[in-house]
């Protein structure tokens, strides 16, 4: 109840007409403030005036006046320059660390905003305000997708950033990591980052020259050239299988070579996963990627066009994995090249990402530019999300509407925070039920 209060007083949606404080001073409300997430006052900079007379300062907000006491406020300095305690039930008298009484308002939320929130929170189909969906003002719409858009992009940025740090400012193990994360395509993201982390590029750069060598350190430090990492079912054919032995005994010379440790074999998902997204698979195409010097700031930040940025990437598998999905067990010959929806999928997660971090540390324009250029020539995404949405009246028209309804059902709807998105403060105001209407 308190959010919905916070809310209300954010959006000024209070009952219209004179308002008075519960001593009876009439009550102005100029300024509501800025919402404070941090410790603290709810809302700093607020401007109210009491009979007249003006004042600035804070507003705590509370569902009881007595939550002012329960949360220890009295005794607390920071809480020293409110001017107004708002709250749906006075039931206690409160004051500062000063002793000085404060000003109450009791705010009612309209009735049928907080029957609207309540019907947010308990729905059950997605998107939970499918109901007025169809009906937005196409601008609002328009306005808040580009807002959304611009917190993901944000949001994949950030991660950039950390991984620069990370990395101690090498862009190139950084462009290697963040494509690597990606061939994870959602269920092995996260493996592919612990193992891309892992990977020493400098001594994989010492091999360029040799695929075989480059397959079996990186196939060995992801621990799958390890006897235990292969399925039960597999074990035997693999222990039997020539490529196998031979890529271990290479591994074997490498890590003591380099002083290798191999990640975790256990943190690979192979079960409900489809064949082409193996980590053999996946890890194969990667090593003819690195092979050809495609993985590396330069040979991303050369590229101009979708087309040209999507060749970069354009990979398959080496021989063995031609006729493979996993060790001794052969399959019929596939080159299992990366399908399109697959190299925009890359493009958009990894390279549009990379372009935005490296001009935003750069402080050149032009690859920020040239990210959201490429934004705008990649189409939307067929996924759940964005086919729930069309279904509900909004239909992505570009891959940006697609990452600003992921980033929305992700940030948003998932966590029912239906108080910070636009679209929710549409339904909390204007939608009204049957129910409602009578």
């Amino acid at each position: 109840m308190e959010r919905l209060l916070h809310y209300a007083w954010q959006n000024r949606l209070f009952p219209l007409g004179e308002l008075h404080t519960t001593d009876g001073k009439r009550l102005e409300i100029i300024n509501t403030g800025l919402h404070n997430c941090d410790s603290g006052p709810d809302f700093i900079n607020s401007v109210i005036r009491i009979d007249g007379v003006e004042f600035a300062g804070n507003v705590e907000i509370h569902t009881k006046s007595s939550d002012w006491n329960r949360h220890g406020h009295t005794g607390d300095p920071k809480y020293g320059n409110v001017i107004l305690h708002v709250v749906s039930q006075a039931d206690a008298e409160v004051k500062d660390f000063r002793g000085r009484r404060l000003l109450q308002f009791v705010m009612q939320v309209p009735q049928y905003v907080e029957e609207n929130y309540t019907q947010l929170l308990i729905e059950e189909k997605y998107p939970p305000c499918y109901r007025l969906a169809a009906v937005l003002d196409p601008i609002k719409t328009r306005a808040w997708l580009s807002v959304l858009h611009i917190e993901r992009l944000e949001e994949k940025t950030n991660r950039v950033f950390e991984y620069l740090n990370h990395c101690k400012g090498d862009w190139n193990r950084v462009c290697f990591i963040t494509v690597a994360r990606n061939f994870g395509f959602g269920i092995n993201g996260e493996a592919f980052e612990n193992w891309a982390c892992n990977v020493p590029l400098l001594a994989a750069a010492k091999h360029r020259d040799n695929i075989f060598q480059l397959e079996a350190l990186f196939l060995g430090q992801a621990g799958l050239l390890l006897d235990s990492s292969l399925p039960a079912s597999y074990r035997e054919l693999a222990e039997n299988d020539d490529y196998f032995l031979r890529l271990k005994n290479e591994y074997r010379f490498l890590s003591k070579k380099f002083s290798l440790t191999p990640v975790p074999h256990e943190q690979w998902r192979l079960l409900r996963t489809r064949p082409q997204n193996f980590p053999y698979i996946r890890i194969s195409q990667i090593v003819n990627l690195f092979f050809r010097d495609a993985l590396s700031m330069p040979s991303i930040t050369e590229a101009g066009t979708l087309n040209e940025v999507r060749a970069r990437l354009a990979t398959g598998v080496t021989e063995y994995w031609k006729t493979h999905y996993t060790f001794g067990c052969p399959s019929p010959e596939n080159e299992k090249r990366l399908q399109p929806k697959s190299l925009n999928l890359l493009v958009l997660n990894s390279v549009i990402p990379l372009l935005f971090a490296y001009g935003r540390y750069r402080g050149e324009s032009k690859y920020e530019k040239r990210a959201l250029d490429l934004f705008a020539q990649l189409p939307a995404e067929d996924n759940f999300i964005t086919r729930t949405w069309a279904e509900a009246g909004v239909k992505a028209q570009s891959a940006a509407d697609s990452q600003a309804l992921i980033h929305l059902r992700r940030n948003y709807c998932e966590r029912r925070d239906c108080l910070r998105c636009r679209f929710g403060f549409e339904y909390l105001t204007q939608y009204h039920s049957s129910e409602n209407n009578g």
